[in-house]
């Protein structure tokens, strides 16, 4: 009897998950396929929601968790939630003894794990290289992650042809698209009634969704500066509603967190924080709200699909392939306050979006399933 090919897909923020939610399903469901999945990250972390309840909720079944992060998230914590991965995932890896390991992303855990996984000649599949955001540390991360993995899936043509470019053999990357979109497709949203229901929030016609993460390479503007540059310029938009969502398990996400809890807490009226929605609830709040603000790779990808205009915010995103309903704007309050008073005033509708693939977890599957797993840890740099 033919055995399964054994799937490891390696997850560690709650947005992550929420974009690999359909693949991990259809790998779970395959005839043909072992899913096998590690939770790590922010996902184990009460701070950031423990939002690993979500994954079981699910019905999903977590082979491994890997609790790698500290009270403190600091550069110097990064670095030993880095040296904590190299510890303890050799192990982990050794007993599951994958075929191939699954990764979405730029985040400094999924690094770890894939280095890990080069070191132990175990082959990675990558999905979403060839992107720029150059105003987080996540890009360099990013590139090195498609340097150490052997199977490419990226969101675009323009992305396919950057992992090319950095020598990665054409034959091994494939343009699928991306998985947030396809997820817009295929989930039931909530209702605006029962998205207030059970959010226990109100709703109202200028309600503004809004994640603000750290831009991690920025050395002129600091997080605290950041935040509250944005929340001075809220100040401004009168009848409005804001649905704020945590930022990262970053160096700076702390502080920009802390804030936001005080300016709920004095605007508990019409302002909302959570540390975590979930996918659904996510994308049904962005559904029912007027626009997004901030700097979530989410504004660029899922907003368009929704018809929704997005304010984005500063550096962290710069470089990305933007759609049409993107307004950028400088950090500062007074070009965050011109940036609203576009978002209102201006016309939005019927957004082409240049991340929208198609069935971009079955294009994935098809490829896991099929794809010849021998010698393909060699690899060989690809001249153009």
């Amino acid at each position: 009897m033919h055995s399964k090919r054994k799937i490891c897909v390696i997850t560690g923020s709650r947005a992550e998950y929420g974009l690999l939610k359909i693949l991990l399903t259809e790998i779970d469901k395959s005839n043909n396929l072992l899913l096998q999945l590690i939770v790590t990250g922010s996902h184990l972390s009460k701070d950031f929601g423990e939002t690993i309840e979500e994954i079981k909720q699910d019905g999903l079944n977590i082979t491994h968790e890997l609790n790698i992060l500290n009270n403190k998230i600091n550069s110097s914590e990064v670095s030993n939630s880095i040296a904590k991965v190299f510890t303890d995932f050799p192990e982990i890896l050794k007993k599951l003894e994958p075929d191939l390991i699954v990764v979405l992303g730029d985040r400094y855990e999924i690094f770890a794990c894939v280095a890990t996984a080069l070191f132990l000649k175990t082959p990675v599949a990558h999905i979403h290289g060839g992107e720029i955001s150059e105003g987080a540390f996540d890009e360099s991360l990013r590139h090195s992650i498609t340097k150490m993995s052997h199977i490419h899936f990226t969101s675009s043509q323009v992305h396919k042809k950057r992992v090319e470019q950095l020598g990665e053999d054409p034959k091994q990357v494939f343009n699928v698209g991306a998985p947030g979109v396809e997820a817009i497709k295929k989930v039931n949203l909530l209702s605006k009634k029962d998205t207030e229901n059970l959010l226990d929030i109100k709703l109202s016609d200028k309600t503004l969704l809004i994640t603000l993460h750290p831009e991690t390479l920025e050395n002129k503007i600091s997080p605290e500066d950041q935040i509250n540059n944005l929340l001075k310029a809220l100040h401004s938009i009168n009848q409005a509603s804001f649905v704020f969502t945590m930022a990262n398990a970053d160096p700076g996400g702390e502080i920009i967190n802390q804030k936001i809890k005080n300016f709920v807490a004095d605007h508990s009226e019409k302002a909302y924080l959570f540390p975590s929605l979930g996918q659904i609830k996510y994308l049904s709040v962005l559904k029912h709200s007027y626009a997004m603000i901030g700097n979530s790779s989410s504004g660029l990808i899922e907003a368009p699909s929704l018809n929704k205009p997005f304010l984005n915010i500063g550096n962290r995103q710069k470089g990305r392939m933007f759609g049409g309903n993107i307004i950028n704007c400088e950090n500062s309050e007074e070009s965050i306050k011109s940036g609203l008073e576009r978002i209102f005033d201006e016309k939005f509708e019927n957004y082409s979006n240049p991340f929208d693939g198609g069935d971009t977890s079955k294009k994935i599957i098809e490829v896991i399933s099929s794809v010849d797993l021998n010698n393909l840890t060699t690899k060989k740099f690809y001249d153009l």
